[in-house]
């Protein structure tokens, strides 16, 4: 017969276990995740997702680490405290958190705010929709309702997020990081002349 004590043990050993896998989740996507997604790559169930999360806070915070979980809208993320962001901001330029094309859209966005989402779509594809989606969930932009489209700028979080005050600078710097055509930078371009056909997704 098990003992009670060895029982105990046995849960303490599994919960460790799972905390581990649920950390190297989070170290290595270096993302935002759903729940869904956190499901997906731990094989564990919501209801011991949710009390693991609230364990990595307890342990970084008790352990005055520079890491720390991130809770936006539903999603989480491990990151480092904001008093080391600028270190961050010297190694990477944001490549584990979005994708290439994902960066020329929000550099479209930094660079001209406010523009239409319609502008971004005639410049960008309909791929950019996906992209804005992203953007909005992370409250990164404000989407603001203008006839059949949205007028799209950037949100406090933007800079925040990317731990700078001035916008039109960091908005010019996400523009030159991205590598965007200089075609695609021209005022025609983004006049908007066209238009605004679209169909409101989100």
């Amino acid at each position: 017969m098990v003992s009670g004590k060895t029982i105990k043990e046995i849960d303490e050993a599994k919960e460790l276990e799972n905390l581990k896998i649920l950390e190297a989740v989070f170290f290595v996507s270096g993302r935002f995740l759903n729940m869904q997604d956190l499901i997906s790559l731990s094989d564990l169930n919501p209801i011991i997702i949710r009390d693991l999360i609230e364990k990595l806070k307890e342990k970084y915070d008790k352990e005055d680490s520079a890491l720390e979980i991130v809770e936006k809208n539903g999603m989480w993320k491990m990151d480092v405290h904001q008093e080391y962001s600028y270190i961050i901001n010297k190694l990477a330029t944001g490549n584990a958190e979005f994708s290439k094309a994902e960066q020329e859209t929000l550099a479209i966005i930094a660079f001209k705010q406010p523009i239409k989402q319609s502008v971004i779509i005639k410049i960008r594809g309909n791929k950019a929709y996906d992209h804005i989606k992203k953007f909005s969930e992370l409250d990164l932009i404000k989407k603001k309702k203008m006839g059949h489209t949205h007028e799209l700028s950037l949100s406090d979080d933007f800079y925040d997020y990317f731990s700078v005050a001035d916008g039109e600078a960091k908005g010019k710097k996400i523009f030159e990081e991205s590598g965007i055509s200089e075609e695609e930078k021209t005022e025609e371009d983004f006049s908007g002349n066209g238009k605004d056909e679209e169909v409101l997704k989100y």
